[in-house]
């Protein structure tokens, strides 16, 4: 397995952040906390993360962040769009700069011939919009999600 330096993402990040004066929310599905996890594990990241929200049920999608009904029935779970309104919503209820929001399909069940294992949307929003990006991650779960971390941080990192 590749091993993902994701603490030095984190730092960039965190640092980035702290540099304009900008804060930061996530909307986790598939990586279950880990973006949250990675970015915490920095030394003052308080001064500019939020927090966010654990949202694996399409419930907890529309409750927590305002992903309507229909964008789900439409699209499903995994999505430009219900990334796209995950990362909104979440913004728009807590009150950040940016927000990060992914979603995908780690494995190693649950794909289809649409959307394979691997499959993984990131959306990343902030007042000059939103930006969702599609990824498809080789590897086991945990490798997904690791990817996915690494890129959804890249974005950020490349947006601030």
């Amino acid at each position: 397995m590749r091993i993902v330096d994701l603490k030095g993402l984190a730092e960039k990040s965190v640092s980035l952040l702290l540099q304009k004066s900008a804060t930061l929310a996530v909307a986790e599905s598939c990586t279950g906390g880990l973006i949250g996890k990675t970015i915490t594990d920095i030394a003052g990241s308080s001064a500019v993360f939020y927090g966010g929200f654990l949202l694996y049920s399409n419930e907890a999608k529309m409750n927590l962040a305002g992903v309507s009904s229909e964008t789900l029935e439409s699209h499903g779970a995994v999505s430009e769009e219900t990334a796209g309104e995950m990362a909104q919503g979440t913004r728009t209820k807590c009150g950040t700069d940016f927000a990060l929001a992914v979603s995908g399909v780690a494995g190693p069940g649950g794909g289809t011939d649409a959307k394979p294992v691997g499959t993984v949307w990131i959306a990343l929003d902030s007042k000059e919009g939103t930006v969702a990006r599609k990824f498809l991650f080789p590897g086991d779960r945990e490798q997904v999600r690791q990817e996915t971390v690494r890129e959804a941080l890249n974005l950020l990192n490349n947006t601030i």
